[in-house]
């Protein structure tokens, strides 16, 4: 038996890889096809650390990762802080509920403190849209966006993105149709997805009660309008939006953000827009399920439908271990990075 440290082994991404060039990650809007490509590749270097024996390297030993969340989190919070470990990070985890949040401290002073106190990459979760932009501005290291509001959730577009091509034949969405079925209005998973599936050439359709597509279509028209994205359609016509879909994606819907009268009933909705077998049906036989979590089960999707092989919700989970990882790495290796709106 060998013996060297399997963690010893090195990160190997490719010498024909671009440069990382951004400082924090924002969001997905100004990363370049080639730069989400580096993110892919740089992922699958890091579900192959997953897979040793010693599932750890020492790529960020040494750093200060400080995670911090305004709003509850499992899959995003703890994702991060395993991947933040596996690179042999030192990790401060703190919940704003138990935090001087609850005196009255305010985002920017919660943000100096840290820094203070040694942080130098910054992972935050926030319900303000814009939030991660703010402390970009009085942090001098880099920030990961974990969620703000209804804008953006930059690290689960990415990595749904790379579980759709590792599960779809051929590895690529080219052309493929993804539907995002749901309450999209109120989604930062499917705003920061418009970014990303639409870069990587999806026939994207966003499908739910019109109440819940408000504005969508002005507002994602500028995605796809971008020279190379791929097609952008809304629609609240669940059986055009389903037929011959290659993913499904089903969001729960958002009370907690939702005002009254946008829904007549959670029943009513599950009843039109609920995605059941029956439904399903309608995509191809292979069509892969999806879904950002937490599911409400009989809500927004059918218990039958997630026990189905082809639904992949709990490899997005894993993925998101290895996404989490290459950001954190692509992230920790900027050196002079300016403007502290470089993001994405």
């Amino acid at each position: 038996m060998s013996d060297r440290d399997p963690g010893a082994e090195p990160i190997v991404v490719g010498a024909d890889a671009p440069a990382w060039r951004h400082r924090h990650l924002l969001d997905v809007d100004v990363l370049a096809a080639d730069e989400i490509d580096l993110v892919m590749r740089t992922a699958d270097a890091m579900k192959g650390i997953l897979a040793r024996p010693i599932a750890k390297v020492p790529a960020l030993r040494g750093r200060n990762v400080t995670i911090i969340f305004w709003e509850a989190s499992t899959r995003t919070r703890v994702s991060f802080e395993v991947a933040a470990k596996n690179l042999s990070a030192d990790v401060v985890n703190i919940a704003a509920s138990t935090s001087s949040v609850t005196k009255g401290e305010s985002l920017v002073d919660t943000i100096r403190t840290v820094q203070a106190l040694g942080a130098q990459m910054l992972v935050m979760r926030h319900g303000t849209s814009g939030a991660p932009y703010l402390a970009a501005e009085h942090f001098d290291g880099h920030v990961l966006n974990g969620g703000d509001g209804w804008h953006a959730h930059p690290t689960q577009a990415l990595l749904d993105l790379y579980t759709m091509r590792e599960r779809l034949p051929g590895g690529s969405i080219a052309g493929r149709k993804v539907v995002i079925l749901g309450d999209i209005l109120h989604s930062r998973v499917a705003r920061s997805n418009i970014w990303s599936l639409t870069a990587a050439g999806a026939d994207l359709w966003l499908c739910g009660p019109s109440t819940l597509l408000r504005g969508l279509d002005r507002w994602g028209g500028r995605a796809a309008g971008f020279p190379g994205h791929g097609r952008f359609t809304v629609t609240s016509d669940v059986d055009a939006a389903l037929r011959d879909a290659d993913v499904v994606m089903a969001l729960r819907i958002q009370k907690e953000r939702m005002d009254s009268g946008l829904l007549p009933s959670l029943r009513e909705y599950t009843a039109r827009f609920g995605l059941t077998l029956d439904r399903l049906a309608a995509a191809k036989p292979d069509a892969l399920v999806m879904h950002p979590g937490p599911m409400n089960e009989g809500v927004e999707i059918d218990p039958a439908v997630v026990a189905l092989d082809r639904a992949v919700i709990e490899d997005q989970v894993t993925n998101g271990v290895a996404v989490r990882m290459a950001l954190l790495y692509l992230l920790a290796g900027v050196h002079g990075a300016e403007g502290a709106h470089d993001a994405a």
